[in-house]
This record gives structure tokens, C-alpha cells and sequence, in this order.
């Protein structure tokens, strides 16, 4: 069955590597945790607030058994 998950997080200046390595080990812990057998598609969208990039939207289209 094909699913679909969102993960979240905010990007603060000088922060974003650590950030974005939190956001990968997220979706990694997911991906163990759940029994996916299958990544599909993993793509990132930047939300944005004054002009600025504020947040990061990661959607993971996967597979389970």
C-alpha cells in the first residue's frame, strides 16, 4: 500500500545543517520503525515568512508490506 508522511522543522540562521541533519534522522527512525519496504519519493518544500526562509516540509511517498 502506498502512504504518504510529512515531517516539519523550523530553519533558524547559523542552525540549518544541524537542522536539517535532525530532519533526516526523523524520517530514517520513521522509515526503520515502520516497516517501510519501499522510498517512492522524498522531496522538500521552504515555507517562508517577511521574505525569509523560515521552515523546511519534507513528504516521503513509501511502501509498507
Amino acid at each position: 500500500m502506498v502512504k504518504v508522511k510529512t515531517f516539519t522543522g523550523n530553519l533558524k540562521a547559523m542552525y540549518t545543517m544541524q537542522e536539517l541533519n535532525n530532519l533526516d534522522e526523523q524520517v530514517n527512525t520513521f522509515i526503520a520503525e515502520n516497516s517501510v519496504t519501499k522510498v517512492i519519493s522524498v522531496s522538500d518544500a521552504c515555507t517562508s515568512g517577511s521574505g525569509d526562509t523560515i521552515g523546511i516540509i519534507r513528504v516521503l511517498t513509501y511502501e509498507t508490506a
